[in-house]
C-alpha cells in the first residue's frame, strides 16, 4: 500500500484508481469540454466523482500528435477559474493539472489543485522539478521523446523498456534532488511509442517495480 499527501488531503492506493479526464482545451484527443461551458464541465466533474473518479486531472493544453503549443498564461486563463470552482463546490476532491509549463502548475495549486502531471518529465520547462519541490506535492513524471509536435516521428528505440528505464532511474535522482518527495512514474503509452512499443512496455511493466 502507497499513500501519497495531497496538500495535506491523504490519497490511498491499495488498489489502482481512477483519473478522471477534463479537457480544457478545442483540440484535444478526446471531446473539449470547455467550449460546452464551465457550467456544463462542472456537471461532467460532479458526474465523474459521483461514478467514483478519485483523481481529477485537468488539462488546458492539448498533447495530441501534431498540436501547437499554447503560452503558460493562455493555458491558466483555461484552467484556474475552473479549478477555484471546483473546489470551492467539492473541497475535498483531488485535483491533478497537467501541464508541462512551471507558471501553469504553481497558478493550479494555489487555485486547489494538489497533484502536478507534466507528460515531458521537466525536459520542457527547467523550473519544473524545483518549482514541484517548493510547491511540496506529489508530481506525475512521464517519458516523452520530443514534444507532442514532433514525438511521432522519434518513435525509435533498440530496446524501448530498457531506455525508459534508464530514463526514469536519471528523472527519479533529479526529482529527488528537487526535494520532490511523491512521484508517479507514466511509461508514457503512445507517446514517441508505436503500437508494439505500447504492448512490450505494457509486458514489462513489473519490471518498473524495481525504481
Amino acid at each position: 500500500m502507497y499513500t501519497l499527501n495531497c496538500k495535506g488531503k491523504l490519497l490511498v492506493i491499495d488498489k489502482p484508481l481512477v483519473m478522471g479526464i477534463i479537457n480544457a482545451t478545442p483540440d484535444s484527443f478526446y471531446e473539449s469540454h470547455l467550449q460546452k461551458g464551465i457550467d456544463a464541465t462542472i456537471a461532467l466533474a460532479e458526474k465523474m466523482l459521483h461514478e467514483g473518479a478519485d483523481i481529477l486531472d485537468i488539462g488546458g493544453q492539448s498533447s495530441r500528435p501534431g498540436s501547437q503549443r499554447i503560452s503558460a498564461e493562455v493555458e491558466i486563463e483555461r484552467v484556474e477559474p475552473l479549478i477555484k470552482l471546483l473546489i470551492q463546490k467539492h473541497p475535498d476532491c483531488i485535483i491533478s493539472i497537467d501541464t508541462y509549463y512551471s507558471k501553469v502548475a504553481a497558478a493550479a495549486i494555489n487555485a486547489g489543485a494538489s497533484i502536478i502531471n507534466d507528460i515531458s518529465g521537466g525536459e520542457m520547462d527547467n523550473a519544473m522539478l524545483p518549482i514541484v519541490g517548493a510547491l511540496g506535492v506529489p508530481y506525475i513524471c512521464m517519458h516523452m521523446k520530443g514534444s507532442p509536435e514532433n514525438m511521432q516521428s522519434l518513435a525509435q528505440y533498440d530496446d524501448v523498456t530498457k531506455e525508459v528505464l534508464d530514463y526514469f532511474i536519471k528523472k527519479i535522482a533529479a526529482c529527488n534532488k528537487a526535494s520532490i518527495k511523491d512521484i508517479i512514474i507514466d511509461p508514457g503509452f503512445g507517446f514517441a511509442k508505436t503500437a508494439a512499443h505500447n504492448f512490450t512496455l505494457l509486458k514489462n511493466l513489473p519490471i518498473f517495480k524495481m525504481l
